[in-house]
Parts: C-alpha cells; structure tokens; sequence
C-alpha cells in the first residue's frame, strides 16, 4: 500500500514500524530515579527480581540486543567487569533465548542474562525509557539509579572498572573513546 503526497511515493511502513511509532516513547530514566520493580525470566529458567539483584549492594544493569555492533563491543567489557566479582553485572536482553545463547556463547558473556522480549512487549525496557541500546544503568541497593551510559563510552567503561576494582580496559585494546547506541 503506498500514497502519493506532493508528487512523492509514500510507502507503507511495515506493521513493526507502525505499532513502535504509535507507542508513546517513555524518558529515560536519569542518575537519581528509582528504578522500576521487575521480573524477568533467566535466560537458564527461572525468574529474578530486582529486588534479588539488589540483596546484597549495587550492579550494573545492561540493556542489550544481539544484532547490535555496540553491544558486541560493550558487553566484553562487562564481562571483565563481572568476572572482578564485587559489583555484579546483569544482562537484559531484547531478544529470543536462541539467539541471547548464542550471543553470550560467541562473546563470552556469563554473567546472569534475563530477557525482556518483543514477544512480552518490552515492559522492563519501556520502563526504564531504553529507545537504544547498550545502555547501563548502576542500581543502588536502595533501587536509586547513580549512573546511565547511553551506548559504549570507554571512560564509563574504565570508571565501571574502577568502582569494581577490576582493569575493564587493558593495554592494546584497541577501543574507540564513543560510540552510540
């Protein structure tokens, strides 16, 4: 189906494009929200609450899709990060279990991957305000939110590191200063 305005073919848009574009886009929640109650199912079974996340201090919370060239370069990067193990890192992915394993499978992720899928309808992410991915967020143990980085920033990246004790970037990666999400 297609239109004609001012002399120009106007396509439709496919059914994806119109619903997204129809839904009211939420703001990202900023560095002093409260982040929103959730529970998601594991990507291993299950299901985990914030609330769990929280029990015993602060974690990093990462917004992520699969087919995203920014989340194939962020998510390393947390992964060393969790591997430090005093500041846990949890991965919430916009995709199917299939392709969120592989994902972790191809890069090395292992830390605790929930999902928030099309299929649900994103609630967790449009809670949050997510309209591009990575971002991460640190929660407080008090569900207070101090930090969101909006697509890979390597300075957030080496503060993360920092705050976990852990060299996020080491000498030779070869990593750009900023890329969007």
């Amino acid at each position: 189906m297609y239109w004609t305005i001012l002399g120009f073919r106007i396509v439709q848009p496919p059914s994806y494009t119109r619903i997204m574009a129809a839904g009211k886009q939420r703001k990202l929640l900023d560095p002093g929200s409260r982040a929103p109650d959730f529970r998601l199912p594991g990507l291993e079974g299950g299901t985990v609450a914030l609330q769990e996340i929280l029990a015993n201090g602060p974690a990093v919370i990462a917004f992520f899709k699969t087919t995203c060239p920014v989340c194939q370069l962020t998510l390393p990067y947390l992964e060393r990060i969790h591997k430090g193990g005093t500041l846990p890192v949890y991965a919430i992915s916009q995709d199917d279990a299939e392709d969120t394993r592989e994902f972790n499978r191809q890069f090395g992720v292992t830390f605790p991957t929930l999902l928030d899928t099309g299929r649900s309808g994103y609630p967790v992410s449009d809670a949050f305000g997510i309209s591009s991915v990575p971002t991460t967020f640190v929660v407080e143990r008090d569900g207070g939110i101090s930090r969101v980085i909006e697509g890979w920033s390597k300075r957030e990246i080496e503060w993360l590191g920092g705050l976990a004790g852990v060299e996020a970037i080491r000498r030779g990666d070869n990593v750009p200063e900023w890329k969007p999400g």
